[in-house]
C-alpha cells in the first residue's frame, strides 16, 4: 500500500505520520466528527445567546453595548482613576475572565456571559456604608439585602430579625385599620362627625402622651452619651424615652415607609446609591445634609458634596474654589427690588426673566429639600420673593416663594421653601403671610399651588387655623359668612372650609351648613399668643413698598 503524502498541518501534534493509512483515516474521521459536534454545540450556544439578547430588556442591551468600548468620562477623556469609571463598564479583572478553553475552542469570546456575571456580582459587591454592617436585612423587613443607610438595620440600632417582626406588626395594624375604615365608610356621609372608634383612639393617644416620662434619668443620659461617643454619626442616636411610645412608633413607621420608597426608586433605576447624589452642601457658615435629588450637572452631582455661595448661589466643586470666589464676589444680597424691610428681615422681588441664572440656581438649591418640585430651568414666567436676614456680612438667604406672573387659577404661591437652618423659627409662617399680603394688595383671593410638600402642608394648615381663630376672636357679630372671611383674609373659601372641618367648627343642620364658634379653641389660641409675646416673626403691612407688576 503506497505511503500517504504528508500535508502541512495534517497532524495535530506535529509528529511523523503513521505508516498505517487506515489508522490515519480513522483518526482523521474521528477528528472531523469531533469538530462537527463542537461546531454544532457552538451553533446551538450562539443561537441561545442571540435569543436571550433579543429577549433582554433595552437597558441591558444598552449596557452591553457600552461594555464593548472603553469607559469614557463626560468630557470624552479616558478615566484617570477608578472613580471616573462608569458603573456599567466591566473592569480589567472581568476582561481577563475568558478561560483558556474558550480560546482553544476557537469560539468568539462573547461579552454577554461576562456582562451577566458582572451585573450579578455588582449587586453583591455593593456594600452598606455603615461600619461593621454586612448589608444583610432591610429596615422594612421585606428585603434580604440593603445598600444604603436609609435601609440599614444596624444604623437604626436594630437587627434584621427585629425589622421583620416589626414589619409583620405593621401589616396587622394596617389590616385592622383598613377593616375598621371599611365598616365606618359603609354608612358614612360627606361631613360626618368623628366616629366613636376615632374618639376612643384619640383619647387613647392623648393618654399615652400624658404618661410619658418628663425627662431622662441619669443612667439613661450616660447610656446615650456613651453610645454617641462610641459610634458618633455612624449610628442613629438612641430614641427610647425621648418621646412617648406612640410618637416613637409613628416615627419608626415613617422611616420604614421612606426606606421602602427609596428601595423602589433604586430598583427602578431612578436613583443610584453612592453616585450622582449630593449628600451635603456647604452654604455660608452651615453644612447642610440634603433630603432629595436635585438635577445639578453630572460633573457636580457625582462629587457628593457641593460648595455654594450664599449670596449669588453659584455652585462649585471645592472649598478652595469657593474661597477664591468669595474673595471676588460683589453680591451681598439677592438681585431685584427690595419690597419689604423691617428690622433685619428683608424681602426681594426677583424677576425670573431678568435674573435667569440666579433663579435657576435658586430652584436647583430648593430641589435638594423639596420632593414635589419640578421647575428648574423654565423660570421666566415666575416672580421670586426671597426673604433674607441681614447682618454685618450681608443678607443671608432665609427662604423664598415663587408665583406666576399671570395665574389663571389665582395661585399666590407656586413653590415655597424655608432653608433647613431657619426651620421651626416662624419664618415659614412669615413667608405664607407675606404671600397673602400681596394678594390683599392685588385685591384677589389666593391659594397655594398643589401638590404641597409634607412640611408645606403642615405650615399652611397651621397658618389657616391661626387666621380663622384670630378672625373668630375679633368677630363681634352674630352671623359669620365664609365669603366675608375670604375677602378679609384673602384665603380661598375651599381652604377655609377644609380648615373649619378639621377644627370641627362646620356642622350640617337642617339642610344648612353652620359655622360654630368654639370658644375652647379660641381661648387656647389666645393663651399661646399671650405666652409667645411680641416677637419680630410677624409681617408688618406698613413696611411693604410694592405695587402689583403690570404685564410680564
Amino acid at each position: 500500500m503506497p505511503r500517504r503524502k504528508r500535508t502541512a498541518g495534517s497532524s495535530s501534534d506535529g509528529t511523523a505520520d503513521s505508516d498505517d493509512s487506515g489508522d490515519h483515516e480513522k483518526t482523521d474521521s474521528s477528528h472531523s466528527e469531533a469538530n462537527q459536534r463542537n461546531n454544532t454545540r457552538m451553533t446551538r450556544a450562539s443561537l441561545r445567546l442571540s435569543q436571550s439578547s433579543q429577549d433582554a430588556p433595552p437597558d441591558v442591551k444598552q449596557a452591553a453595548e457600552r461594555d464593548e468600548s472603553p469607559p469614557r468620562t463626560p468630557t470624552g477623556n479616558a478615566p484617570s482613576s477608578e472613580s471616573d469609571i462608569d458603573i456599567s463598564s466591566p473592569n480589567a479583572s472581568h476582561d481577563e475572565s475568558v478561560t483558556k478553553d474558550q480560546k482553544d475552542s476557537g469560539s468568539d469570546p462573547s461579552h454577554r456571559p461576562k456582562r451577566r456575571r458582572f451585573h450579578e456580582s455588582y449587586n453583591f459587591n455593593m456594600k452598606c456604608p455603615t461600619p461593621g454592617c454586612n448589608s444583610l436585612g432591610h429596615l422594612t423587613g421585606k428585603h434580604e439585602r440593603h445598600f444604603s443607610i436609609s435601609g440599614c438595620p444596624l444604623y437604626h440600632n436594630l437587627s434584621a430579625d427585629e425589622c421583620k417582626v416589626k414589619a409583620i406588626e405593621r401589616e396587622k395594624q394596617e389590616e385592622e385599620r383598613s377593616q375598621g375604615q371599611n365598616e365606618e365608610n359603609r354608612h358614612a356621609t360627606r361631613h360626618q362627625a368623628p366616629t366613636q372608634r376615632q374618639v376612643r383612639y384619640k383619647e387613647k393617644v392623648m393618654e399615652m402622651r400624658k404618661r410619658r416620662d418628663s425627662g431622662l434619668t441619669k443612667d439613661q443620659k450616660e447610656k446615650y452619651m456613651e453610645h454617641r461617643q462610641t459610634h458618633g454619626t455612624t449610628r442613629e442616636p438612641l430614641l427610647e424615652n425621648i418621646t412617648s411610645d406612640y410618637d416613637l412608633e409613628l416615627f419608626r413607621k415613617a422611616q420604614a415607609r421612606a426606606a421602602e420608597d427609596l428601595e423602589k426608586l433604586r430598583l427602578q433605576g431612578q436613583i443610584t446609591e453612592g453616585s450622582n447624589m449630593i449628600k451635603t452642601i456647604l452654604f455660608g457658615r452651615y453644612e447642610l445634609d440634603t433630603w432629595y435629588h436635585s438635577p445639578y450637572p453630572e460633573e457636580y452631582a457625582r462629587l457628593g458634596r457641593l460648595y455654594i455661595c450664599e449670596f449669588c448661589l453659584k455652585y462649585m466643586k471645592s472649598q478652595t474654589i469657593l474661597r477664591r470666589h468669595m474673595a471676588k464676589c460683589v453680591w451681598k444680597h439677592p438681585p431685584g427690588d427690595e419690597v419689604y424691610r423691617k428690622g433685619a428681615i428683608s424681602v426681594f422681588e426677583v424677576d425670573g426673566k431678568k435674573n435667569k441664572i440666579y433663579c435657576q440656581n435658586l430652584c436647583l438649591l430648593a430641589k435638594l429639600f423639596l420632593d414635589h418640585k419640578t421647575l428648574y430651568y423654565d423660570v421666566e414666567p415666575f416672580l421670586f420673593y426671597v426673604m433674607t436676614e441681614a447682618d454685618n456680612t450681608g443678607c443671608h438667604l432665609v427662604g423664598y416663594f415663587s408665583k406666576e406672573k399671570n395665574s389663571f387659577l389665582n395661585y399666590n404661591v407656586s413653590c415655597i421653601l424655608t432653608m433647613p437652618q431657619y426651620m421651626r423659627q416662624g419664618y415659614g409662617k412669615m413667608l405664607i403671610d407675606f404671600s397673602y399680603l400681596l394678594s390683599k394688595v392685588e385685591e384677589k383671593v389666593g391659594s397655594p399651588e398643589r401638590p404641597l410638600s409634607d412640611l408645606g402642608l403642615i405650615s399652611y394648615r397651621s397658618y389657616w387655623k391661626e387666621v380663622l381663630l384670630r378672625y373668630m376672636y375679633n368677630f363681634k357679630g352674630k352671623e359669620i359668612s365664609i365669603k366675608e372671611i375670604s375677602q378679609e383674609t384673602a384665603v380661598n373659601p375651599v381652604d377655609i372650609v377644609s380648615t373649619l372641618q378639621s377644627l370641627q367648627m362646620l356642622k350640617y343642620w337642617k339642610g344648612k351648613h353652620l359655622v360654630l364658634k368654639r370658644q375652647d379653641l379660641i381661648d387656647e389660641w389666645k393663651a399661646k399668643e399671650t405666652k409667645r409675646g411680641n416677637n419680630n416673626k410677624t409681617i408688618d403691612p406698613s413696611s411693604l413698598k410694592w405695587t402689583p407688576p403690570k404685564g410680564t
